[in-house]
């Protein structure tokens, strides 16, 4: 039986990181669908659930490597821009204790100045531009 799902499989795309989000994804609108009591929202998260599974199946049978591929580049993509902001985001929550993060007017690059020292003038590393802040 094991070789069997192996050569119907060779050739095939399989799984990937954009596939587990899709099948995590469904699993999470299935839970959400138990807690809805309307029923015509209840069919679309059942619906969108459904079609979420077919389409993580669809990728994994695939044979199209290269656009299956590209899908996951993308998905890859904008997941490491959404962790990189997560990152910053939590950096910068740990850095307000001791620290403002001001932007520069001209260029918008995050600048950090220590709290604590009065109205200073602040002058951006990236544009050399010069603006007055309270720190």
């Amino acid at each position: 039986m094991r070789e069997r799902i192996a050569r119907f499989m060779q050739g095939r795309y399989g799984i990937d990181q954009f596939t587990n989000f899709l099948v995590f994804s469904a699993l999470i609108i299935l839970v959400i669908e138990m807690f809805i009591k309307v029923p015509g929202i209840r069919f679309l998260f059942n619906v969108l659930s459904v079609a979420t599974i077919f389409y993580a199946y669809f990728r994994m049978l695939s044979r199209n490597h290269n656009k299956r591929f590209s899908e996951n580049e993308k998905y890859m993509k904008y997941r490491n821009n959404v962790k990189f902001f997560i990152a910053r985001e939590r950096s910068h929550m740990q850095q307000r204790k001791t620290h403002h993060i001001y932007k520069c007017p001209q260029c918008r690059q995050s600048i950090r100045v220590p709290k604590g020292k009065g109205r200073i003038a602040i002058t951006c590393p990236k544009c050399h531009k010069e603006f007055i802040k309270r720190s």
